[in-house]
């Protein structure tokens, strides 16, 4: 029996990782990152929090880094890490801090603005 076993940490030759796509997406057009974290609350305004979670995440990775982010809310970076994760069960509160702590350090601003909903 002849079985090819391929390292997880491989990626097929002509894939590149989503990170590396979000990372140089972001230096190139430094507002996606500001898109992003709209996207983000957006899916917490619909209790869509699992894809906010990895929105959060993606944004942390791909512009200052969960180290920068444990020392800017003073959360261990492992907890929020977790936190982040389809796992995660975050407080809305610590939510709430790493969006405050992104929107600042990446020079960004959210801002809510009420309106009515379209019927269809």
């Amino acid at each position: 029996m002849n079985t090819r076993i391929q390292k997880v940490d491989q990626h097929p030759k002509n894939t590149v990782p989503v990170q590396n796509l979000l990372r140089a997406r972001i230096q190139r057009d430094p507002a996606f990152a500001g898109e992003m974290l709209k996207e983000a609350v957006e899916c917490l305004l619909r209790n869509e929090v699992v894809p906010a979670q990895l929105l959060l995440r993606d944004i942390t990775n791909c512009t200052i880094g969960f180290q920068s982010l444990a020392q800017e809310t003073g959360i261990m970076e492992k907890s929020l890490m977790r936190m982040l994760s389809v796992k995660g069960n975050p407080q809305a509160k610590n939510l709430f801090l790493v969006i405050e702590v992104l929107q600042r350090l990446n020079e960004l601003k959210l801002e809510v603005r009420a309106g009515k909903i379209l019927s269809s």
